[in-house]
């Protein structure tokens, strides 16, 4: 495990130290989830004219679930693990580039957890109409990077919340097919 570690933080040294000040408030835009809200709504008109009003309202249901749900089991990982942050890590918070702050423990990354968990609910839903719907999960990888290059994710932190958010991702959407199937016809999930 501490090879593991070790080898996390150097691949953290690595990629956040592409980075320069010149492109810093651009990533700290990226990293606030407000700023994505114009894609959010997109996805919704998007998801709407597929699916309808009734089973749109319900995917929202779900995925607001899912997010808390998500959100809840990574709080019970960072509590109990207790990682500092590469910004607060006495080994690399000096080689470092940190471009923002924060106190909260690391592993692992709600960023990463959330937004993979969302993108995966979605994408499930959209695959059978769009023959790219993958595209969307360039927001996941844009946004935990976004984590990397401020200093407040080791990239285990962000494979971790993705391997999470997969997985809560396709859980919900099985009980949200369940939920379909009750309520609407077959032909129409």
């Amino acid at each position: 495990m501490e090879e593991i570690i070790k080898l996390d933080k150097e691949l953290l040294v690595f990629l956040n130290r592409l980075g320069s000040s010149q492109y810093d408030q651009f990533w700290l835009l990226i990293t606030k989830q407000f700023n994505w809200i114009p894609f959010f709504i997109i996805l919704l008109i998007i998801l709407q004219k597929r699916i309808g009003w009734k089973k749109l309202a319900i995917s929202i249901l779900f995925v607001a679930l899912l997010i808390t749900f998500t959100d809840q089991v990574t709080n019970l990982f960072k509590n109990h693990f207790q990682r500092l942050r590469p910004c607060n890590d006495f080994e690399v918070k000096d080689i470092i580039r940190i471009v923002k702050h924060s106190d909260t423990f690391s592993f692992f990354s709600g960023h990463a957890a959330n937004s993979v968990a969302a993108m995966t609910f979605v994408f499930l839903i959209l695959k059978r109409y769009y023959k790219y719907a993958f595209v969307i999960f360039l927001f996941p990888l844009i946004f935990a990077y976004s984590r990397i290059y401020l200093g407040l994710h080791f990239p285990l932190d962000i494979i971790t919340g993705y391997v999470f958010g997969l997985s809560f991702g396709i859980g919900f959407y099985k009980l949200y097919t369940l939920v379909i199937k009750k309520y609407f016809p077959p032909s129409t999930i």
